[in-house]
């Protein structure tokens, strides 16, 4: 069994405190070839990323059906410093139908392999800094796990592992077999999504029946914390749910009035609140940005300029709950 990870800006100091995540690059998602407007499209998105000191930029095979690595692919090509600058994650495991079935998770040795192999190829890059296991497989064993990893860290493919979308338990167990420590796990969570912060403020309490879904991440921030595992959060934004300027669900709106008097009162943009709101908690959590768009990437930045008071994130959590805490 690994010992706990140090923290990932210590294994990778180039890792900045937001991410970029590049599931929006490289068009469609079917077998239509991109073109020099995809690639225009992700150089605009990379740069206003850049402006505002990403350096992290999260891919997985499957976004766009892997034309979004491609197409980051050609943007290094262009530009040969790019990837001594910056920190490439991708991720594996997700399988779309085919002839052999239907869509479908696999974590077998041979694929997790394969998969990053041809990221590599895509990317057009020798190494990824982190790989990360894209969701859990209910077939998987860890022994086959950890001899994909040991063989793609011992061939100089990949330097760090993680997962995405486990929580503890899935975690400790796959954590057994390995001998170097998971580095990331990347889930949901924002004010768009409370479960793993709900899972323990309603433990022990019947406000638990109201999210259900919560029990599942029982633990999961806790062990991160623990065993030095960087939390990602991918939709930090909530889809623009807080950040616009009506709210699509009546129910939203009380938390976006809140999202945008916290804006005005510190000069900084809505999406600066929603990810200050992330980075405020302990687990020290990175944002991943999901947005394409160069303005609204760069008003991500506004978040490091940003740390809420105790009184203000609590504010925000019982706005974007709907209800009073137990």
């Amino acid at each position: 069994m690994a010992q706990p990870s140090l923290p990932l800006q210590q294994l990778l100091p180039a890792t900045s405190p937001l991410a970029f995540g590049c599931m929006g690059l490289g068009g469609s998602w079917d077998d239509a070839p991109y073109t020099e407007d995809h690639v225009a499209h992700a150089h605009a998105a990379v740069e206003a990323a850049l402006d505002i000191g990403v350096t992290l930029f999260d891919h997985a095979d499957i976004y766009t059906r892997g034309k979004a690595e491609s197409v980051f692919g050609e943007l290094m090509r262009r530009q040969p410093s790019l990837r001594d600058r910056i920190v490439l994650q991708s991720k594996c495991g997700i399988r779309f139908a085919d002839d052999e079935g239907p869509k479908r998770f696999d974590l077998s040795r041979e694929y997790i392999v394969a998969a990053a192999e041809a990221s590599l190829r895509r990317l057009g890059t020798e190494r990824l800094d982190i790989l990360l296991l894209h969701r859990p497989d209910p077939l998987w064993e860890p022994e086959e796990i950890a001899l994909a990893f040991r063989q793609l860290r011992e061939q100089g493919k990949v330097l760090h592992f993680g997962v995405s979308n486990m929580n503890a338990a899935q975690m400790a167990w796959l954590g057994r077999s390995l001998d170097q420590p998971l580095v990331v796990n990347q889930f949901e969570m924002g004010l768009g999504h409370l479960e793993p912060i709900e899972a323990g403020t309603t433990f022990n309490d019947g406000q638990a029946a109201a999210r259900p879904g919560s029990l599942a991440w029982s633990g999961t921030l806790e062990h991160c914390q623990q065993q030095g595992i960087q939390v990602q959060a991918w939709a930090s934004l909530a889809r623009g749910r807080f950040s616009g300027d009506t709210a699509k669900d009546p129910a939203d709106e009380p938390a976006r009035r809140l999202v945008q008097e916290l804006a005005q009162r510190h000069g900084v943009s809505t999406e600066g609140v929603l990810l200050a709101w992330l980075m405020r908690h302990p687990a020290r959590i990175q944002p991943v940005i999901g947005s394409s768009q160069p303005a609204r990437i760069r008003a991500c930045g506004d978040a490091l300029k940003l740390t809420l008071t105790r009184g203000e994130w609590y504010a925000l959590y019982e706005a974007a709950r709907g209800r009073a805490l137990p």
